[in-house]
């Protein structure tokens, strides 16, 4: 085990930020191109049903490949693949800012998802591979999640301050330069590791099945917008993905060396760290949007002015982060979570009440999102704890796949679902009054979410048990005969 950023050797010091610059990265590419669309579409001709492709893209490959990206940093080593996942995403973000047609920006954003997939699940395992559990793995989870729900916020108002002062190419292009400091501190500043015993091999299979299953289930929800739920479209969308799925956990349940080991989520910790981030994220995400939307169609404000009206949610996250990484040793991950579930739910519902046609960024905005945000930033750290807890050194990657994988299909389920709120509430009006009721339907619901992960959290947490790695009997025959006294598989992160 490495020591904590604090005592480790000068040139490991850029560990954390390299992976608090991870999570902001992939983050903030989910939403930074958002309020850029509609002069993305008018510069490059993209027709009215295509636009919304230049998102979707990006949360098709990321949502797809996030397992893979996972357990790919348990197999061939967890730097490489983050070294090799911000190659990837510097060199879409470059295509995308260069792209002279439609298809071009849309598979740029597919690459940048694929890239975002590697670097997400590693930047988690990093932390719990890396940092002692105690005091020092609290701060740097807590910088971590709060890096995560900043990225989120700050895509939004740096999206509108971008492309009103230099164009929509630039909020691609912005990433390149990140990415490039980030490559060079990832030499030098991620530990090196060093595998004992013979390495697992790719569960070739199970990839293919995870990776179609959840590209096709983050489909079916984006465009429910277009087809109705009850399409025969999405209907048979949904239905495929779920064979996919389905047909994925029962190899998984027959691999030596498979891609998710299911005997994971029998672990209480790692379910109920799941579910929760599943439910949250389904709020969350959603209720990113339904504000900005707020901000722009009813209050009238410009791109740069609703980015701005995002800086309390960010001070908020900040502060609920350091809240939870100084009291959670003390009070412990359930109670935590619930808390901030709970806090986050009570600024959502504060949403529901206060929207108004004639309502003001001080009685509509700012209240709901403080509570909101120290809520929701009350809960990275604890989350990222129990997600990981008790996990065996060689499942790290594993087991962040599978969390990040969670808060992906909880963000592109909530927003499918509370789209589909809003507009049932809001039907064939347009005026300021109809958007206004459906907007507020979609808070309550979202924060119903937050109360229902609260809830699951009170239920299926229970104080965490150390999990026996997975290890077949030949491993730990082959592990006798070499008079090892670690168990084989395991990936080590050393000084030197």
């Amino acid at each position: 085990m490495v020591k904590t950023a604090d005592s480790t050797p000068s040139h490991h010091r850029w560990l954390l930020p390299v992976l608090l610059t991870v999570q902001f990265l992939v983050s903030l590419d989910m939403s930074v191109v958002n309020i850029a669309l509609p002069d993305i579409g008018d510069d490059l001709g993209f027709g009215a049903d295509s636009l919304i492709w230049v998102v979707n893209a990006y949360a098709l490959a990321f949502g797809g490949l996030l397992m893979l990206g996972g357990r790919l940093a348990d197999l061939v080593g967890r730097r490489r693949t983050l070294i090799a996942g911000f190659a990837v995403f510097g060199a879409a973000s470059l295509a995308g800012g260069l792209a002279g047609t439609p298809g071009q920006l849309v598979a740029a954003r597919a690459v940048q998802g694929a890239g975002a997939a590697a670097l997400a699940p590693v930047a988690l395992a990093l932390i719990t591979v890396n940092y002692e559990a105690g005091a020092a793995r609290s701060r740097a989870l807590g910088l971590w999640g709060a890096s995560g729900a900043l990225g989120g916020a700050v895509g939004v108002m740096a999206g509108g301050l971008l492309t009103d002062w230099a164009g929509w190419r630039s909020v691609m292009l912005i990433n390149v330069p990140v990415v490039l400091a980030a490559l060079l501190l990832s030499r030098g500043g991620v530990p090196a590791e060093r595998r004992t015993g013979p390495a697992p091999r790719l569960d070739v299979v199970g990839a293919l099945l995870v990776t179609a299953g959840m590209a096709v289930l983050v489909l079916g929800l984006v465009r429910t917008e277009t087809y109705a739920w009850g399409s025969g479209t999405t209907l048979g969308t949904l239905g495929a993905a779920v064979v996919l799925l389905a047909a994925f956990a029962v190899v998984e349940s027959r691999k030596r060396d498979p891609l998710l080991r299911l005997g994971l989520l029998a672990h209480r910790p790692v379910l109920s760290a799941n579910a929760f981030s599943l439910l949250m994220s389904s709020g969350q995400f959603a209720a990113f949007y339904f504000t900005s939307l707020y901000l722009q169609e009813v209050l009238s404000y410009g791109p740069t002015t609703a980015g701005a009206a995002f800086l309390p949610f960010c001070v908020g996250v900040v502060a609920g982060s350091v809240i939870s990484a100084r009291t959670v040793a003390r009070f412990g991950e359930r109670a935590l979570l619930v808390t901030g579930g709970l806090l986050g739910a009570a600024g959502l519902a504060w949403f529901g009440l206060t929207v108004g046609v004639d309502g003001t960024f001080l009685n509509s905005i700012l209240g709901p999102s403080m509570v909101a945000s120290v809520g929701i930033g009350m809960c990275f750290v604890p989350l990222g704890t129990a997600a990981t807890s008790g996990v065996a050194a060689e499942e790290t990657g594993m087991a962040s796949g599978l969390l990040n994988s969670s808060r992906q299909l909880g963000g592109s389920l909530g927003l499918a679902v509370l789209a589909t709120v809003a507009s049932g509430v809001t039907g064939e009006g347009r005026g300021p009054g109809p958007l206004v009721d459906g907007y507020a339907a979609a808070f309550w619901v979202a924060a119903a979410l937050l109360v229902a992960a609260a809830l699951a959290t009170a239920v299926l947490h229970r104080a965490p048990a150390r999990l026996r790695p997975a290890q077949t009997q030949a491993q730990e025959e082959t592990s006798k005969n070499l008079g090892d006294d670690v168990d084989p598989g395991v990936s080590r992160s050393t000084h030197g």
